[in-house]
């Protein structure tokens, strides 16, 4: 089996990561903190904090890449720099509920968000709800309805879960698909798996899908049991191997497919039952143990 942590697990193929991953050499942030040895590279870290709490995600990242000093204060995940942009930036309802039970730090909750299902990568037939993390499939009759998350993986380990929080309907897929991947057809059909851009496992029948095909079922096991609602499954994406993995519960379920392309490749679902509800949570690395 595998946990995760919040630490990310490689290059990421988006704004925010891109932004957050340039180099200090010649910033501002670089020249007020005279490479550690200035007045800013001095000041205590209680006054640090203080100002830190006041910057948005990608400033702090940056600001940690200035000195030692001021890495060593933001390295803290769960000082009051990482609550205060942690209260701004989500809600009280995803904060308050157990969708991010399983991340233990501010830190972690708020890339958890940056990964999270994008409300503009998307069937104009589904949204994203304010907590930021669920997605809800509008009634729409003979219609199959996906999303993509924000920001996809070039490279890295990188684990996420998901799980429906309504009925599944006919179809039910999970999965990772590029960005050429479509997000909307008509009639009910697996839509995640059925080009050659993206892959998924259908949770109704078992079913592992790619170019349209079916890849087998999957777990590879007599009698594997059927999704539960709100179980939450664990996708854990390999970029260095090429592997797309799952684990339900804490039971590695095993490798659902390998020989992966070398293209950035984002978490993904799609879906077919009227007012159903998905929800993705980022997880980070997973800590295989």
């Amino acid at each position: 089996m595998s946990g995760a942590v919040g630490g990310g697990g490689g290059s990421s193929c988006g704004g925010a990561a891109a932004a957050a991953s340039c180099s200090s050499a010649g910033s501002p942030y670089a020249a007020a903190a005279g490479g550690g040895a200035g007045v800013a590279g001095r000041l205590p870290a209680r006054v640090l904090e203080h100002i830190f709490s006041y910057l948005e995600m990608n400033d702090l990242m940056r600001c940690s890449l200035v000195c030692w000093h001021w890495n060593n204060i933001l390295s803290d995940e769960n000082s009051e720099v990482w609550r205060s942009l942690c209260s701004r930036a989500l809600t009280d309802e995803a904060l308050r509920s157990d969708i991010l039970c399983n991340l233990l730090t501010y830190k972690a909750k708020l890339k958890s968000y940056q990964h999270a299902l994008s409300s503009h990568d998307c069937s104009r037939n589904v949204y994203v709800k304010k907590n930021g993390f669920t997605l809800h499939r509008n009634p729409i009759a003979q219609s199959t309805d996906g999303a993509r998350g924000k920001i996809g993986f070039l490279e890295g380990r990188h684990a996420w879960e998901i799980w429906w929080e309504g009925p599944l309907g006919t179809v039910a897929v999970i999965g990772i698909a590029t960005k050429r991947a479509s997000l909307q057809c008509q009639g009910y059909v697996a839509l995640l798996g059925s080009d050659d851009q993206s892959w998924g496992w259908n949770l109704v029948d078992n079913n592992l899908l790619h170019n349209g095909e079916v890849n087998g079922n999957f777990p590879q096991c007599n009698n594997a049991p059927k999704y539960q609602i709100g179980e939450r499954i664990r996708v854990i994406l390999d970029m260095d191997d090429k592997t797309l993995a799952f684990e339900r519960g804490f039971e590695f379920l095993g490798i659902a497919f390998r020989g992966l392309p070398k293209a950035c490749l984002f978490p993904a679902v799609s879906a077919v039952y009227g007012n159903t509800e998905v929800t993705m949570v980022y997880l980070g690395k997973p800590l295989d143990g």
